[in-house]
């Protein structure tokens, strides 16, 4: 979105805020009901628009698509639960004042022969009618989730339910280019009587897929569902990885064949208990493992990424106007943080003008990190002084943001906990120092050490902060302060601060005072 020159001067790299205009409005308490073939789910978003969060999310494995293979039919049993889960959430959705709720079936219930007389018998018994959606649309609608979260997304997604799988090609810009649906959900490939017959019936499946698309190679493969996000905590567990966010975790081919081998020769039960994942879920995961090698060895990615969005998030993207589509949606979040707990919402934007003098040979994507650290800078101020460090360290590693890779989670909490501290030894940073390169961690620091001297002025007219210049040849840090009332506010706290935000610079710090 292009800003008028009035808008730009105000705000800069920022932009006009959104996430209170009547487009954001429109999408709070928007909820969706997932009708899938292994799971039903309620989600409620809230929040910034462009990037909310969950204020609802419960899921219920009702198993509906269990034995349709071999029956034609809804599971009784999974659709006894499933009327019980719709009716909870459509009471629970009205209670909740949701101002928009979709219903929406895949897979199970658009294949089941009973799938009509289930929809008729949701209406009457919840007043929920459900959307059925072709394997198309289906596919659509899970890129756009991830297009959610990764605006730039481009490569191939992959997202897998009980009965069926689809893909979607994303070549950029925001767009969703060709689709394709197969029957490859681990709940309808479990009604195939030998593994042999199952192999086969994969390789075939995924062949036609491929075909369908018209590709057979993508640098880059999103996976989307639940039973790839078992694999992935799988994975985690198997490297000892200590970053314990599911949504932008990578692997690479070599990674994700070394855990489908744990997978074929562990034992499962133990490995449920060691990942948390539940007894439904993991009988799902052996057969899931072997379509998802099937699907790397034909597209052979260099990278294979988890999205915790789909559908769900999808849906809600659909609604999205283009004005907020092409939003940040990190900047977005922490704008609309700021705006609700903040103590001067709206200082961020002057900490980063204040502090961006020191980061000016960064690239773009890192001074997007820079601008969403001065926007979260104070959002956790209420939290005891002793713990605030360590509490703004783990609400950004481990907050739902979208747009951050892992090591880009720990750069922001580490920044932010340099806020509060100066010493990183002993905090929650230790164990996820290993995600974080060497320079990263240097530069974190001063950003952190940045906003920890800028804060000083937060209280007073944003005029009398004055500016920084960094001259890296001379190693000198030079603050030039108005006289009068700014280089009264520069106290002996302030002072320790500056000389503390020097030395992580390597720079000698000067002062100077300007003629009035």
């Amino acid at each position: 979105m292009k800003l008028d020159a009035a808008e730009a001067e105000e705000y800069g790299p920022f932009g006009a805020p959104l996430f209170d205009g009547p487009e954001a409005r429109a999408l709070r308490r928007v909820g969706v009901i997932d009708v899938g073939s292994n799971s039903v789910r309620l989600v409620v978003f809230d929040g910034a628009a462009r990037s909310p969060a969950y204020f609802f999310n419960e899921k219920i494995l009702c198993g509906l698509g269990a034995g349709l293979a071999e029956t034609g039919l809804l599971n009784p049993r999974g659709r006894e639960r499933a009327l019980v889960a719709l009716r909870r959430f459509a009471i629970l959705a009205r209670g909740m004042e949701v101002n928009s709720l979709t219903a929406v079936a895949t897979a199970a219930v658009r294949e089941a022969r009973d799938g009509p007389a289930f929809e008729a018998e949701v209406e009457q018994s919840t007043g929920l009618k459900l959307w059925v959606i072709d394997g198309a649309e289906e596919a659509r609608l899970s890129a756009q989730g991830v297009l959610l979260g990764w605006p730039e997304a481009k490569g191939l997604i992959c997202d897998i339910g009980g009965s069926s799988m689809e893909l979607a090609v994303l070549p950029g810009e925001g767009r969703v280019g060709a689709t394709v649906s197969g029957k490859l959900g681990p709940l309808k490939l479990q009604d195939v009587k030998t593994k042999s017959a199952r192999r086969d019936e994969i390789d075939a499946g995924v062949r036609a897929m491929a075909e369908a698309l018209g590709q057979d190679r993508t640098e880059k493969l999103f996976l989307v569902g639940g039973s790839w996000r078992a694999i992935a905590r799988i994975d985690m567990q198997r490297r000892n990885y200590p970053l314990h966010v599911l949504h932008e975790y990578t692997m690479t081919p070599n990674d994700l064949r070394a855990t489908i081998k744990l997978i074929e020769s562990a034992d499962m039960d133990a490995l449920r208990q060691e990942t948390g994942t539940s007894e439904a879920r993991m009988s799902l995961v052996p057969i899931a493992a072997e379509v998802l090698s099937r699907v790397v060895k034909t597209f052979r990615p260099k990278e294979i990424a988890v999205s915790s969005y789909g559908i769900r998030e999808g849906l809600l993207y659909e609604r999205m106007p283009e004005v907020l589509r092409a939003r940040d949606p990190l900047i977005e979040s922490c704008r609309a943080s700021e705006a609700a707990s903040a103590r001067l919402p709206g200082f961020g934007r002057v900490l980063y003008r204040f502090i961006s003098p020191l980061f000016s040979r960064v690239g773009d994507r890192r001074l997007r990190l820079i601008r969403a650290c001065c926007l979260l800078h104070d959002v956790s101020w209420r939290a005891h002084p002793d713990y605030r460090a360590e509490i703004c360290f783990d609400n950004a590693t481990r907050a739902n943001l979208g747009g951050l890779t892992h090591s880009e989670r720990v750069y922001l909490g580490l920044a932010l906990l340099h806020r509060y501290r100066n010493k990183r030894e002993g905090t929650p940073f230790m164990a996820l120092a290993p995600l974080l390169g060497e320079a990263d961690t240097r530069q974190a620091e001063v950003v952190g050490k940045a906003m920890r001297f800028g804060a000083m002025f937060s209280a007073q007219d944003p005029g009398l902060m004055g500016s920084m210049k960094l001259y890296p040849k001379k190693a000198e840090l030079e603050l030039s302060l108005p006289r009068g009332d700014g280089e009264a506010l520069f106290g002996e706290v302030a002072d320790a601060r500056f000389k503390s935000l020097a030395s992580s610079l390597g720079c000698t710090p000067t002062v100077k005072v300007l003629r009035e």
